[in-house]
Formats: structure tokens, C-alpha cells, sequence
């Protein structure tokens, strides 16, 4: 499974180089010395074009047609890499050859094996190179815990910075167009006057709405950009589902040397599951548009059906900064958007606080419920 470690060495000391966030440079750990973050041989291409096509351009990230894409996808990483794999979370993580790693990246289990490293994952595509470094993750990880209410007193004592670690997490991005035909039942609402009785016996008026319902029709194109995917298994989806601050236009072309020093996750989900989750997102957004296109003040039976053509995907890595800790025997996780710098998390509450707090509710509304009746 290990092979050679010095994948980049430093031309002053011989040290293996590491990208450095801060920096956006290789730099070496032992010397300082610092080099532009360039492969040390021509990065292979991360899809091979066919012979009627010409090859992209230099320094050009490339959508690729799907239907085109398992077919033209060329495979491994580009660099000697080692793996992971976590026995509770499941996660399979790309390491340094020969780092010794005893927790998992994602949820601080010491359940990992090492395991043969896959040479036919699709290569990625591009990538965002880390911009936040660790000391900027663990400030952001400091004052999220300081901001927390309703946790255990000792959530900071059990959940150490010094844990944290950053992880390139797998992605697809989808572009698609969609054509898109809906029906529906649309609403106008309309006032009629008219009589009643009321508790005097006396015959009063009133005015009151109604709706008129006529069948209504119609279609829509829409253009979908850089549909996010998550392919991680590591990470659990509805967190990372929480994450909005991501820029792919600041995608650059995948290099190996990026991932100098870094831990990168293997892609839990393939292309087509995750072709189709993202066919599940554009469609709730053209359902969402479609509604707003039914004329008439409300509506109802909305109906849609969705075409797309023209799709095309990227396989991606995107940074992220993990802090998995356990508490009261249950892995959480913290995590910071390596790119901008926004975070999301999870974490225990505490039973007594929530406890007490509920209590002191109870008594304030029994306190003000024997006030009112005293003025009685």
C-alpha cells in the first residue's frame, strides 16, 4: 500500500513540500523555503479526450458531457497516495504514503484500517485550493464554541482544537438546461355580499371571498449553473447541506501537488446517484418557479414535468476544515468552509440547563397567570 514519501521534495533541504494555505504556495516545514504550486511533471489530464475533439486549454477547467463522461474519465489521483478506510463512519480517506493515521478525519473513530488505494476513481476535474489555514479554523472553532447556549459546561475541555484537521472533500457539479411544462388549477378570488342571522335574530350582511378555479397552462427554460453535490460519506449530508458560501468560479484545473500534506476523501457517491440527486434539487427549484408562473391569486394541482438536456458535470475537491470530537460516547462534528471561511456545526445539549430553562418558563407563565387572576 506505501510508496515512495518524497513525492515533492524541496530543492534546498530535500523535506517534503506542502501546499500552505496562507501562502498559496508549496513550503517546506523544515527550511521555509517556498515554490510555486506547480506539479513536478505535467499533471495528467483528468479526462481524455476523444480524437474528433481538441484538448482544453491550459489552465481551463472543463465541463464534461455526461453521457460522455464515465467513458472519457481518466483515473487515479496523479500522485503515490495511500488509504483509509473508517469501520463506523465509513468514510474512505487519500493520505500522505506511509503517514500514520489512528483517528478518522470525520468522526474521531480509532476504528480505521489501511486499505489498498483505488486506481480508478475518476481523477478530479478541479479543485479550491485551502485559502483558510489552521490557526484561522481553530479561531473560527473557539468562538462557535464560546457562542454555543444550552451546551455541557465541559464542551470545551472535551472537544480540543488541536483536533481539527483539513480534509478536500469530493463533490460533482452539474450544469444542466431544463425545459420545463406545467399545469395547473389557478384561483381568482372574487367577494359576493350576502345574508345571514345573527345571534339577536336580526338579518345582517357580510362580504365574503370565494374563488373562481380555471385550468391554466404553460412552459419555462431555465439554465442551472454548478449544481453542488456532495459525494462524501464522511460527512453527514444535512450538515454539510448547510454550507452556502461556496464559489466555484474560483475553481482551478486539479493538480496533484495541491494535495502535498492534505487529506482527501474518495467519492462514497457516484456520478449517476448523484446525477440524480441533483435532478432531485433543480426540479424542486422549477417547481418553486413554475408555481410563481400560475396566474391567478392561489392555485392548486400544480404539475410539472422537467426535460434536461445539455448536461455536463465536474468531479471537484473542495477544502474543508473538520473538527470531529466525541461526547458522552457520540461522534460530532464542527466544520469550517476552507474556502470562505463559514462555519457550521453540531454539538450536545445539555439535559439541565434545557431542564432549567423549561423549569423557569413555567414559573413565569404561572406567575403571570396568578397576577391576572389576583387583578380579577
Amino acid at each position: 500500500m506505501s510508496q515512495q514519501a518524497n513525492v515533492y521534495p524541496c530543492p534546498q533541504c530535500g523535506g517534503q513540500l506542502r501546499y500552505d494555505p496562507a501562502t498559496q504556495s508549496m513550503k517546506c516545514p523544515y527550511c521555509g523555503a517556498q515554490h510555486a504550486a506547480q506539479p513536478q511533471q505535467a499533471a495528467p489530464q483528468p479526462y481524455a479526450q476523444p480524437q474528433v475533439q481538441q484538448a482544453a486549454p491550459a489552465g481551463v477547467v472543463r465541463e464534461i458531457p455526461i453521457e460522455e463522461g464515465m467513458r472519457l474519465a481518466q483515473r487515479g489521483y496523479g500522485t503515490p497516495v495511500s488509504q483509509i478506510e473508517c469501520g463506523e463512519c465509513g468514510a474512505t480517506v487519500t493520505v500522505n504514503p506511509n503517514e500514520q493515521t489512528v483517528k478518522c478525519a470525520f468522526c474521531s473513530s480509532q476504528k480505521v484500517l489501511p486499505r489498498e488505494a483505488a486506481g480508478n476513481v475518476i481523477t478530479p476535474e478541479s479543485l479550491v485550493p485551502f485559502a483558510v489555514d489552521q490557526n484561522g479554523a481553530n479561531t473560527k472553532f473557539t468562538e462557535w464554541l464560546a457562542g454555543l447556549w444550552f451546551r455541557p459546561s465541559d464542551l470545551k475541555r472535551m472537544a480540543r482544537v488541536h483536533e481539527i484537521g483539513g480534509v478536500y472533500v469530493p463533490f460533482w457539479t452539474f450544469d444542466s438546461m431544463v425545459h420545463s411544462r406545467w399545469t395547473a388549477d389557478a384561483g381568482y378570488h372574487y367577494q359576493e355580499t350576502e345574508w345571514y342571522t345573527d345571534a339577536q335574530g336580526n338579518r345582517q350582511t357580510r362580504t365574503v371571498t370565494k374563488t373562481r378555479w380555471e385550468p391554466a397552462y404553460g412552459a419555462r427554460s431555465d439554465f442551472y449553473d454548478d449544481v453542488i453535490i456532495c459525494a462524501s460519506k464522511g460527512i453527514p449530508e444535512a450538515l454539510v447541506d448547510r454550507f452556502r458560501t461556496w464559489d466555484t468560479k474560483q475553481l482551478i484545473p486539479y493538480q496533484p501537488s495541491y494535495l502535498a500534506g492534505w487529506k482527501a476523501e474518495s467519492y462514497a457517491i457516484d456520478l449517476m446517484p448523484g446525477w440524480q440527486k441533483a435532478q432531485d434539487v433543480i426540479a424542486t427549484s422549477q417547481r418553486n418557479r413554475c408555481s410563481k408562473d400560475v396566474p391567478g391569486d392561489t392555485q392548486r394541482n400544480l404539475s410539472v414535468n422537467n426535460e434536461f438536456s445539455r448536461v455536463t458535470f465536474k468531479h471537484v475537491l473542495l477544502p474543508v476544515w473538520v473538527a470531529a470530537y466525541r461526547y458522552g460516547g457520540k461522534p460530532y462534528q464542527f466544520l469550517v468552509n476552507g474556502q470562505t471561511g463559514e462555519v457550521v456545526g453540531k454539538a450536545p445539549l445539555s439535559f439541565w440547563k434545557v431542564f432549567f430553562l423549561v423549569l423557569f418558563i413555567a414559573a413565569v407563565v404561572a406567575a403571570v397567570v396568578i397576577a391576572t387572576q389576583l387583578r380579577k
